[in-house]
């Protein structure tokens, strides 16, 4: 099954994204140096993260359709919310 999925941070940022392979484990290709950043040396030593499905499906073209609306809905692109690159948030 492919998903698009939303991840929480311990500081409440999200980051969304999909994965075609249905992997249980993958949890993104977020910017780490962004994500590194929010926490100090202390808090990456006991780090939890949460992952929920948003959306799942055999379409690989409709997972990648709306990933990017997904994005949006939830404003994950926003620094201050999230931490998706793209697409570029526009304040």
């Amino acid at each position: 099954m492919k998903v698009i999925y939303k991840i929480t941070y311990p500081n409440g940022k999200i980051y969304i994204g999909k994965d075609l392979t249905g992997t249980l484990t993958y949890f993104g290709s977020v910017n780490s140096e962004l994500v590194e950043k929010d926490f100090t040396e202390e808090q990456r030593r006991d780090f939890s993260i949460r992952k929920e499905i948003l959306m799942e499906s055999e379409d690989a073209v409709e997972i990648n359709s709306r990933e990017s609306k997904f994005i949006l809905e939830y404003q994950s692109n926003n620094p201050a919310i999230g931490y998706n690159q793209w697409p570029k948030f526009k304040r």
